[in-house]
């Protein structure tokens, strides 16, 4: 039996780095865990404040699932954009979430309060283990 499949946003990925939260804290051993291209390059992008964080973020990009931009994605991008004010990173972070049956799990659950259902976002600081 598999677990939850979950993807994972870039301030997410930051908080791993920076030791400020640990995959245990929302992640289980059966979870399957995904990060969107735009985390991939948000998160590779990012100014670390040491070399270890950005090694432990490049050892988390290349072992995550990467989840393509899809046609599907585009289309829920655009209809969430034409809906919603949301910013265009996080439309298509969501879109991802949206078509691939995801969990996204984020630390700014404002930038995504459009989802529907609201399960869909999950704020791992907010979860009691």
């Amino acid at each position: 039996m598999s677990g939850n499949k979950l993807l994972l946003d870039t301030n997410i990925l930051i908080y791993l780095s920076k030791k400020e939260l640990n995959l245990e804290d929302f992640a289980k051993v059966n979870d399957v865990l995904y990060i969107s291209v735009i985390t991939l390059m948000e998160a590779k992008g990012y100014q670390y404040s040491n070399k270890k964080e950005e090694t432990i973020i490049d050892t988390l990009c290349e072992n995550l699932i990467k989840v393509s931009i899809t046609d599907e994605v585009i289309e829920t991008v655009i209809d969430l954009r034409k809906k919603h004010r949301i910013k265009l990173p996080d439309a298509i972070i969501l879109a991802t979430a949206i078509e691939n049956n995801l969990k996204l799990i984020t630390r700014n659950t404002k930038d995504f309060e459009v989802a529907d259902p609201n399960d869909l976002v999950i704020n791992p600081f907010n979860l009691n283990n």
